[in-house]
């Protein structure tokens, strides 16, 4: 496989890169390098190209205007001369955009080799692979790294140039092959605000957390760096690394340390953004945050507490975390709304515990790394609190320093490359073939499982599940789960399941089908189910309900309503106050918290017989296995239903229908024992 990356904003060369040189020289510059080079080690890629515009601009240095920069064996940085050479920001570089296209298709139509797929960073470089789809049937992926809506929402930023960013994404969302997404949040929150976004075509894969080649940390000139500004150097150190822009709201990190007398007392703040070489230099914006932050070292009188370096190497960043660590500190994350957020899980990498903002990835990279907090950094107050009990909390501080180092080890970039390639393969197969072409899983029968604590739980029962699907082609292998589509394939990959032929998701109001690679979403499913679905009502009804409480926006659906719920009682109020408001919707409670509103047609019992009639099959060829509340109606529905002896009490009611085998074994061992009963049952 070849592939082509185009990043377009910012300075991209080999590494050591110069991070904060422009304002948009940032983390998607460490993510198009890590993942360029985690797939050059691959032996099925055969080269990697990054292409990128050609700069010649004696203040950012000779590097970005050669026009073709090997890096390794397979891996290169190519850059297209438009004639415009100049530096140009994000906003200034749509007019130089036809230039460029016009170069790219040039140079790939007289190329000895052309690339399999192409990889878009941002919606510009998502313009310019459409253009190449359009002339030469190269697919492309599609890494949005950080959208406008959700800037838009939570900076209250607006304007043309934001107005016209927002729908370059939504083109770029709707015509990619597949999307690439960092965070849960990113995949089923952020990218799903577009109209036109299917989840089927969204992809949650982390990336890895730093460059290769990278040496040990050099703490001795970390400290030398900020020695000139702090008066005890010793003290625990607040690390903020971020660009220059407003939305890493660094200036109210200042403030905030400002108004805190223990926080002032107790540690120093470091913030490290970007390369500057005086207040007036740099782009507008780039100054604006600058000269705030140098006006708050005045104002607040923070001489000797506060550092702010004007220039750092690629090297000194990793001497910071270290230092950072070694001073008992935290690093610290204040955006206002944060895609990712690479540099936390850099941090983890290096011990260094974290305070990070709520809004955006870090919810998603602090909960899978158990290195630190969250907080909302609208709320000052509540976000010190947060930093100072890391601080003083020695025990927390060291159970976050372990978690980090050890659990960053799951976000490596190799991880990362795999599933590119995977995804990769399935957009240049259905590029290959006619787009009427749509195949249908065929088989005798249909295992349709639950997935938490149903097939999973027991690796041992798991990996003979598996082999039984694999010596009986004959039974195809489904899913239905209350969780998304992104969060169903990530768990079943961790549990080497293979993929499934059918995913019903979200507790039944979604249905995906495989087809060979790729999944493609059961529209008609999802228009007969929301024929009376009145989700705005359904919200309204059940606003201020005691004992409910919305799940985060992250877990919410077009056709699911999710909440928090005390108790069994609450679901029947939730019910009653339905009935009141004359709103039709099937509410489903489980695991002894979970409550989910969904429209009356939909739910895992109605999607596996939709399915099943997809299949043509009747449903005594469908085996249905689960444990919770949530299956209920799907094992109710199924004359082959299946009860793992891990079971909640709910499904208990199921052994008087006679219809449902009672597994003795918990877990996908329970599934297997069933399954054996009846096929060997059915040979006799």
């Amino acid at each position: 496989m070849r592939v082509m990356s185009i990043a377009l904003g910012g300075c991209i060369k080999a590494p050591p890169v110069a991070f904060g040189l422009t304002e948009d020289t940032g983390g998607h510059i460490t993510y198009a390098l890590g993942a360029a080079q985690a797939l050059a080690a691959r032996h099925d890629v055969s080269a990697v190209e990054i292409v990128t515009r050609l700069i010649d601009d004696p203040a950012l240095g000779s590097a970005y205007a050669r026009p073709y920069e090997v890096i390794d064996a397979r891996l290169a940085i190519r850059r297209i001369d438009t004639g415009n050479r100049a530096y140009l920001s994000k906003e200034a570089s749509c007019a130089d955009r036809p230039a460029f296209i016009v170069a790219l298709l040039r140079h790939i139509e007289t190329a000895d080799l052309r690339p399999d797929v192409i990889h878009a960073h941002f919606s510009d470089a998502a313009e310019v692979a459409a253009a190449v789809r359009a002339k030469f049937g190269i697919p492309f992926i599609y890494t949005a790294h950080s959208l406008g809506i959700d800037k838009a929402n939570s900076v209250g930023a607006d304007g043309n140039s934001l107005n016209e960013r927002i729908a370059h994404e939504g083109r770029a969302i709707v015509e990619a092959d597949a999307i690439i997404a960092s965070s849960r949040d990113e995949a089923e929150r952020q990218l799903m605000l577009y109209p036109g976004a299917s989840p089927a075509r969204i992809h949650c894969v982390p990336p890895g957390a730093s460059l290769d080649g990278a040496g040990p940390p050099d703490v001795a000139a970390a400290a030398a760096l900020v020695a000139p500004f702090l008066r005890d150097p010793a003290k625990p150190m607040l690390l903020a690394i971020a660009r220059p822009v407003r939305k890493k709201n660094l200036a109210a990190l200042v403030d905030l340390y400002a108004a805190d007398a223990h926080l002032r007392q107790r540690c120093n703040l470091v913030i490290v953004a970007g390369l500057r070489d005086g207040p007036d230099s740099g782009e507008d914006e780039q100054r604006a945050v600058i000269g705030s932050l140098i006006d708050r070292l005045d104002r607040h009188d923070l001489y000797g507490s506060l550092a702010l370096p004007k220039r750092h190497g690629a090297g000194d960043v990793a001497g910071l975390y270290a230092l950072a660590k070694a001073t008992g500190g935290l690093f610290v994350n204040p955006a206002l709304t944060e895609p990712y957020g690479l540099t936390l899980t850099e941090a983890a990498t290096h011990g260094l515990p974290v305070v990070a903002t709520l809004h955006g990835g870090p919810a998603d990279i602090v909960a899978r790394l158990g290195h630190g907090a969250v907080a909302d950094p609208n709320d000052p107050t509540r976000f010190a609190v947060a930093i100072r009990h890391l601080i003083d909390d020695r025990d927390a501080w060291n159970a976050a320093s372990r978690n980090g180092q050890t659990r960053s080890r799951q976000l490596g970039w190799p991880a990362y490359a795999k599933r590119f390639v995977e995804i990769a393969d399935g957009v240049i197969e259905r590029a290959k073939r006619p787009a009427a072409m749509v195949r249908r899983a065929v088989c005798d029968d249909l295992l349709l499982s639950d997935i938490d604590n149903t097939l999973t739980g027991c690796p041992e029962g798991a990996a003979a599940l598996c082999e039984l699907l694999r010596r009986r082609p004959g039974l195809g292998f489904g899913v239905a789960t209350g969780r998304s589509l992104q969060e169903a394939q990530r768990l079943l990959a961790e549990w080497a399941y293979p993929e499934p032929n059918v995913l019903i998701t979200s507790v039944g109001s979604e249905i995906y089908w495989r087809n060979g690679r790729t999944l493609s979403a059961d529209t008609d499913f999802a228009a007969h189910i929301d024929q009376g679905w009145r989700p705005r009502l359904v919200a309204s009804a059940l606003e201020s309900l005691a004992g409910l409480k919305p799940q985060p926006p992250v877990d919410q659906r077009r056709y699911k309503l999710s909440y928090f719920a005390d108790s069994a009682g609450v679901a029947a109020k939730v019910r009653a106050r339905l009935v009141a408001a004359g709103v039709e919707a099937r509410v489903i409670y489980s695991h002894g918290r979970l409550l989910d509103v969904l429209p009356a047609r939909a739910g895992k019992g109605a999607a596996m017989v939709w399915a099943a009639r997809r299949l043509g099959l009747p449903l005594s060829r469908i085996h249905a296995a689960g444990d919770s509340g949530n299956d209920l109606d799907m094992l109710q529905a199924c004359p082959n239903a299946i009860v793992v002896a891990n079971h909640e009490p709910a499904l208990t009611p199921l052994r008087a229908t006679g219809r449902a085998y009672f597994a003795s074994a918990p877990h996908a061992a329970g599934v297997l024992e069933a399954l054996v009963h009846r096929f060997q049952g059915n040979a006799a």
